[in-house]
């Protein structure tokens, strides 16, 4: 399979795109101002303690106070998990004789605040690396379970035993730790160990609630996590996080530098590869299949609902109508676990595939949703098809999905549709301006009156900034008949509407 990532960058957002066989099936945005929270390390302080459900608030300086299980306080010794370090034990001690209000704690965000809910917070915290996860407050050593050779996972234990001092920390080997030599081991760990000193002495001298350790933006994240010899290519637009990539991947792995490409092309790096056009598709309910079918993606406030259906595709040829619904139902399991990852929908899910009256052909769609799964870097589970054609499944929800993040409630319908956010029209405008050609000297861009006043108010810079990126003639004009998420182009002295020559839909 042809794996590439590529990274588009400004001052303004990053976004990351994964590709597998040029078909998009993950995508990972940053801004500035989204604040983005896992991974970060906090000194909280505990403003209230309940036994009846066994978990603490806890303040980090969040608007919303962080929830601490009591599971999250102890440590298991089993459970191998790369992404993030912790194991959760049968039993614990009570919460209320482990912590009191007031009490100041070291937690890490394992959860972004998503609608009502605070950051879900744990004790265990743990800090990723390229080939390890280190892990302070425990003693075991785990392996990745992808790494499956016997030998290979006997020896990397091993030099865990041989390189870590008895009862120092934790660590697990991550799946691209697989022929990691002791060199690189110990040169690791030594850096892991060391940072963590540094967040403990932090917290020493902080007073809570406070923030004493970052985790690693995206770019940098998707590097260490991500990049490995199983992409063929990363593609990244912007000279300064070329340079940030180059300049990593020399530390760690320096055998990918030749996978490494700064794209210079005139044409846009995510143009080129219909990336917002993917992104605008992810957006819709309605999601075509190769056969003809489709699948409606319908997300609610309890979980998100998928339903598959024949469509025009009518098994033309085919004597037995179960073949046809078997075709269906296939394509449908496969566009199923690519749109997951895609709209990175979290919680739980269910697929109402059409009713097959054979196991064996339930079987068969259930073993391909599951094998499509498997290539999802978040937490899923899917279980049998029932007697109704439903696979009810679970799928990690770590972070607001995409749609959440991109869109908002559509104030005329009463929150039954959603809109663009301001910031997310400013950079549509940016990124269509950047592709407007040389012949078009001057352009007025009309935008609803609330986009013009997040211009004028959050990003005052961001006309003289196109003027100079564009090299054209720019205006801005606040239009009240447009939509919030509307804008439209105007070329010209004649000002003539080139939107759809511009505007990737």
């Amino acid at each position: 399979m042809k794996r590439e990532i590529l990274i588009s960058s400004t001052p303004q957002e990053t976004w990351v795109a994964l590709l597998e066989d040029d078909h998009l099936v993950e995508l990972m945005l940053d801004r500035p101002d989204q604040g983005r929270l896992v991974g970060d390390i906090y000194l909280g302080r505990v403003e209230a303690v309940l036994p009846g459900i066994q978990a603490a608030f806890v303040d980090i300086g969040t608007d919303k106070a962080g929830f601490l299980h009591a599971s999250d306080l102890v440590a298991d010794e089993e459970d191998d998990d790369e992404n993030n370090g912790r194991r959760r034990s049968r039993t614990y001690p009570p919460i209320q004789e482990q912590l009191n209000k007031g009490d100041d704690v070291i937690v890490q965000v394992t959860k972004e605040p998503i609608g009502t809910k605070g950051p879900r917070l744990t004790a265990q915290v743990s800090l990723p690396g390229r080939f390890l996860v280190y892990m302070p407050f425990s003693s075991h050593v785990g392996v990745s379970r992808k790494i499956d050779q016997r030998d290979e996972r006997a020896r990397l234990r091993e030099l865990a035993r041989e390189i870590i001092p008895e009862g120092e920390a934790g660590v697990i080997i991550r799946t691209v730790g697989e022929e990691l030599t002791r060199e690189k081991f110990k040169a690791e760990f030594e850096r892991l160990h060391s940072r963590w000193k540094k967040i403990q002495k932090r917290s020493r001298s902080s007073r809570a609630p406070a923030r004493i350790h970052g985790e690693a933006h995206l770019i940098s994240g998707v590097i260490r996590d991500l990049f490995s010899d199983q992409f063929d290519l990363l593609s990244v637009d912007d000279p300064d996080a070329y340079s940030e990539i180059i300049q990593y991947i020399r530390s760690v792995d320096p055998e990918l530098e030749d996978r490494v490409r700064l794209d210079r092309d005139r044409v846009p790096l995510f143009d080129r590869h219909d990336i917002e056009e993917e992104v605008r598709e992810a957006f819709g309910r309605k999601v075509g299949l190769p056969s003809g079918g489709y699948i409606i993606v319908e997300p609610t406030e309890a979980l998100v609902s998928i339903d598959v259906n024949t469509g025009r595709f009518t098994g033309k040829g085919r004597k037995d109508p179960e073949e046809t619904i078997l075709k269906t139902n296939l394509d449908a399991a496969k566009e199923v676990a690519r749109q997951l990852r895609l709209r990175d929908i979290g919680g739980i899910i269910v697929v109402d595939f059409i009713d097959m009256a054979s196991q064996e052909n339930r079987d068969r769609v259930l073993h391909e949703l599951k094998s499509h799964l498997g290539r999802d870097r978040a937490r899923t589970k899917a279980f049998a098809v029932s007697d109704l054609g439903l696979v009810e499944m679970t799928r990690q929800r770590v972070r607001p999905s995409l749609f959440q993040t991109l869109t908002r409630p559509c104030e005329h319908c009463e929150g039954q549709g959603r809109v663009f956010t301001p910031p997310t029209v400013a950079r549509r405008i940016e990124r269509s301006l950047l592709r407007v050609d040389g012949e078009e000297r001057s352009v007025v861009v009309r935008i609803h009156p609330e986009v013009m006043v997040h211009l004028l108010e959050e990003e005052p810079g961001f006309l003289s900034r196109l003027r100079e990126r564009a090299a054209v003639e720019l205006d801005l004009v606040d239009d009240p008949l447009l939509r919030e998420d509307q804008f439209r182009l105007l070329a010209g002295p004649a000002r003539v509407d080139v939107t759809q020559k511009y505007v990737t839909r």
